[in-house]
């Protein structure tokens, strides 16, 4: 017999998506000290995280970059992607007027050198030719074709794969993701999903002990209240059977 589908349980099944195997725990008092130790060893991580932040990553350089490993290059990463989103975003430049410009820069150097070392010297110097290889772009190509299969694959996976919780999650995202949209333009969330991006993953592994704890509790008082709500009024309401089809 199928199982009867109550608000509590689809409550449950979205936060359960958030929590997903992390245990029931007794209530801990933030003034206990003598606890907080025990209680963070036993805790398991957000998500049911059970590697390090950086193998979640990927690893390699790409971690590195977003963890801040060398600062050098994750400061230059993000100040790049700044320059380019206040060109764009603030100073109103459209991407075929900055290309044209510069292009005109690039075209007036290499005049002033072929030139200037004209008259400096019996013979002009020869100014280096800049040559993009046909792999560069072959490459990217690829990549992002890969990628964006990925994410295609992804999705049909989770809207035939019968998993009620990740379908609803995978929802929710996508709306809240159309709703930040309409907002600001897309390169403004680019951007803002760039910064978290190189901002959150180290942020959270300096302090993630606080953060698991506290996205714990969160959820736990969210189910409290929800349960409360659901004995004084939702469980009055009348419900139908719902018949679903499960997938294998």
């Amino acid at each position: 017999m199928p199982e009867k589908i109550t608000a509590e349980n689809f409550l449950n099944n979205l936060v359960e998506t958030l929590a997903e195997n992390v245990p029931k725990k007794k209530s801990v008092s933030f003034f206990e000290e003598d606890k907080s130790d025990s209680v963070t060893s036993q805790f398991n991580r957000l998500f049911g995280r059970q590697k390090p932040i950086y193998n979640l990553l990927g690893g390699g350089k790409s971690a590195d970059v977003l963890l801040w490993r060398n600062k050098k290059i994750s400061a230059s990463v993000l100040t790049g992607a700044t320059a380019f989103w206040v060109i764009f975003e603030w100073l109103n430049y459209h991407f075929l007027t900055l290309a044209c410009f510069t292009l005109v820069l690039g075209m007036l150097a290499q005049f002033i050198w072929t030139n200037g070392s004209g008259f400096l010297k019996s013979s002009p110097s020869r100014v280096p030719r800049l040559i993009l290889p046909d792999e560069l772009f072959a490459n990217i190509g690829l990549s992002v074709g890969a990628e964006v299969n990925r994410v295609l694959r992804f999705l049909q996976d989770v809207a035939c794969g019968g998993n009620l919780k990740q379908f609803l999650t995978v929802i929710a995202s996508l709306w809240a993701a159309a709703i930040i949209g309409s907002w600001c333009n897309f390169l403004t969330v680019l951007y803002i999903g760039f910064v978290g991006a190189h901002t959150l993953p180290v942020l959270y592994e300096k302090y993630e002990d606080q953060v698991d704890s506290f996205v714990y509790n969160v959820l736990e008082q969210l189910q409290n209240n929800y349960r409360k709500l659901d004995a004084g009024l939702l469980s009055k309401i009348p419900k139908g059977k719902f018949k679903g089809k499960k997938y294998e």
